[in-house]
C-alpha cells in the first residue's frame, strides 16, 4: 500500500479508536415515534436534576432493538406500554399486574418499575367526515364497510403480535393493507387523503388536530398499554418513580406530544417545562396552546447540536472508509493476483452491497452484542468495499504486464514491485474508487441513527417522528453539503496524484 493510503487508513482508524463514547454511565432510550422521545427525554432530565449522569438515544428503533439493547446494557431505561411487554417480550397473554408483570420480567433481568399514569392504547381511526359518511363507529363496523378502503399501517403494526394480522383474525376484516408506513408520515398520508385508516396511539395529538374518529375496540381486542419506564433489574429507580410514578395522565401526555408536533417545540423543551409545572403545581397546557417554538429553518439548522451531529457523522464516515481501504485494497490487489478468485470475490462483495441497510444493521447489532458506533461503523465498511475494490482490481489491470516484469528483471521482490510501482502508478483510479465510497457513506451514516450511532440522521429522524419538514431538512442539507465537500476534497487530492502521474 502506498505511503498516502497507508497515512489515510491510520489516521481514519485512529478516528475510529478515540471516537468519544457517551460520558454517562446511564443511557436513556426511545423508540421512533413523539411520545417515546418525550418520555425518554422526562427520564433523562429527571435522573441528571437528581445528579446521576445520563444520555438520552433517540429513535432507537422498534421494540425487538430496544429488548436486545437493554439486555446487553446499550440502554438502561426506556419508555414501554404494559402491553407491548407482554405480547411482545413476553410472548403471552392478558393484562396482568405490574407485580405479576415483573415477576415474568425478573428472569430476563428487566423490571416495569415506574409507571408513568396513563394508558396509551393502539386504535385504528379515519377522518371523521368518512367515518360518518360511511357509518362506521367500531372496528366491527369498519369489517362490514362496503367498497374498498386503503390502509396505511405503520411497520411494527404490521409484524406486531398484538398488531395487524391478529386484529385481521379477530374482527375478520377483509382488508389487505399496503407497504407499512412511518407513524408520523400515516396521519400525513390520511390528512391528504392518500390512505383512509391508519393505526393511532390513543394520546396522539394528532387526531384532534386533524379531526379524526377513533374506533371503538367492541370485542376488546387491544389490551391495556399502560406507560411504564422498563429497564434492567439493576437499576436504582428511585429518583425517577420519585419525580413520574403516575404523574403523567392521558391529558398532560397529550398535551405535551401537542406541543412538540403541534407548536413545534423540541422534546427536550417539552419536558422540562412539565416537570417544571410539576414543581410549581400550575396544570398542563391545552393542546395548541402557546406559540410555535420551534424557530425558522435557519434556527434548527444552526442549533447548538450541530457540531456534536457533524463530528460523529464525520467520525462514522472516514473511520468506515479507512477499515474499507485496509480491507478493499488487499482484496482488489488479490483479485488482480489470482485471476481464478476474481470472479468469487467481486461475487461476494457486490452481494454485500445489496443487503438493505437495516437488515445489515440489524444482523451486525446481533453479532456484536451492542447498538450504536460499532455494528454502524461495521456496516458502512461493507457498503464502502465495493468501489475500493473493483477501483483497485481495474487500476492493476490496466497497467502493461511488460513494466512489472521489468521490474522483476531488475531484481526487485514481488512486494516491492507492488509497493513502488504498480499501487503509485494505478493510485488515481484507486484514490477514484476511494473518493465514491467516501461520497457514499455520507448518505448512508444518516441511517445509523436508527440504532443510536449519532450523526445527522438524528434530526432527520426526529423530523419525521413529529412531521416537521423543517428539522429533516436541518439534517439533510448539512448531510448533502457534506457529500459535496467530501466529493469537493477528494477532487482536488486526485487532480494533484494524476498530474503528479505526468512525466516531467
Amino acid at each position: 500500500m502506498t505511503p498516502l493510503f497507508s497515512r489515510l487508513a491510520l489516521i481514519a482508524l485512529w478516528l475510529s479508536i478515540s471516537v468519544p463514547a457517551f460520558a454517562a454511565d446511564l443511557v436513556v432510550g426511545s423508540k421512533r415515534f413523539t411520545e417515546s422521545y418525550v418520555l425518554g427525554e422526562l427520564a433523562r432530565q429527571v435522573l441528571v436534576d437528581a445528579g446521576v449522569p445520563a444520555v438520552h438515544r433517540q429513535g432507537l428503533g422498534n421494540t425487538a432493538v430496544m429488548e436486545q439493547a437493554l439486555a446487553n446494557g446499550s440502554i438502561h431505561v426506556y419508555p414501554e406500554y404494559t402491553g407491548t411487554i407482554v405480547r411482545e417480550l413476553l410472548k403471552r397473554d392478558g393484562s396482568p399486574s405490574l407485580e405479576q408483570l415483573n415477576q415474568w420480567l425478573a428472569p430476563k433481568g428487566l423490571k416495569a418499575a415506574v409507571p408513568l399514569g396513563f394508558n396509551n392504547s393502539y386504535a385504528l381511526a379515519m377522518r371523521e367526515d368518512d367515518a360518518a359518511r360511511l357509518g362506521i363507529a367500531t372496528i366491527s363496523d369498519l369489517a362490514r364497510a362496503k367498497g374498498p378502503l386503503r390502509f396505511g399501517l405503520s411497520h411494527e403494526f404490521l409484524v406486531r403480535a398484538d398488531g395487524w394480522g391478529a386484529l385481521q383474525r379477530a374482527y375478520n376484516l377483509p382488508f389487505t393493507p399496503g407497504s407499512g408506513l412511518d407513524h408520523g408520515l400515516a396521519y400525513q398520508a390520511l390528512a391528504r387523503g392518500q390512505v383512509d385508516v391508519v393505526d393511532a396511539y390513543t394520546t396522539d395529538a394528532q387526531i384532534a388536530r386533524l379531526r379524526l374518529r377513533v374506533l371503538r375496540d367492541d370485542r376488546e381486542f387491544f389490551p391495556r398499554y399502560d406507560a411504564v419506564l422498563l429497564m434492567r433489574s439493576t437499576l436504582d429507580e428511585r429518583p425517577l418513580a420519585a419525580a413520574l410514578a403516575n404523574r403523567i395522565d392521558d391529558v398532560a401526555m397529550r398535551a405535551m406530544n401537542g406541543e412538540v408536533e403541534i407548536d413545534g417545540k423540541s422534546f427536550e423543551a417539552v419536558a422540562r417545562e412539565f416537570l417544571a409545572r410539576g414543581k410549581s403545581g400550575t396544570a398542563a397546557r391545552p393542546v395548541g396552546s402557546t406559540p410555535a417554538a420551534g424557530g425558522t429553518f435557519m434556527d434548527r439548522l444552526f442549533a447548538p447540536d450541530l457540531p456534536r451531529l457533524l463530528r460523529e457523522h464525520l467520525v462514522l464516515v472516514f473511520a468506515s472508509l479507512a477499515i474499507a481501504v485496509a480491507i478493499g485494497v488487499p482484496l482488489g490487489v488479490l483479485a488482480h493476483r489470482q485471476p481464478r478468485l476474481s470472479g468469487s470475490l467481486m461475487g461476494v462483495v457486490g452481494v454485500a452491497q445489496t443487503v438493505p441497510s437495516l437488515a445489515l444493521l440489524a444482523f451486525l447489532i446481533a453479532l456484536v452484542g451492542t447498538i450504536g458506533f460499532v455494528p454502524a461503523l461495521l456496516a458502512l465498511s461493507v457498503y464502502a468495499l465495493l468501489p475500493i475494490v473493483r477501483n483497485t482490481h481495474a487500476g492493476l489491470a490496466s497497467l502493461s504486464v511488460g513494466m512489472r516484469q521489468a521490474g522483476l528483471a531488475l531484481g526487485l521482490r514481488e512486494g516491492q514491485v507492488l509497493r513502488g510501482i504498480e499501487l503509485p502508478l494505478a493510485a488515481p483510479t484507486i484514490f477514484a474508487g476511494i473518493k465514491t465510497a467516501a461520497v457514499m457513506n455520507v448518505g448512508l451514516a444518516t441511517v445509523a441513527t436508527f440504532i443510536g450511532a449519532g450523526g445527522l440522521g438524528e434530526r432527520i429522524v426526529a423530523g419525521l417522528a413529529v412531521n416537521d419538514t423543517a428539522m429533516m431538512l436541518a439534517g439533510a442539507v448539512p448531510a448533502a453539503v457534506l457529500a459535496l465537500l467530501t466529493q469537493w476534497v477528494f477532487d482536488g487530492v486526485e487532480r494533484w496524484l494524476r498530474r503528479g502521474r505526468r512525466p516531467g
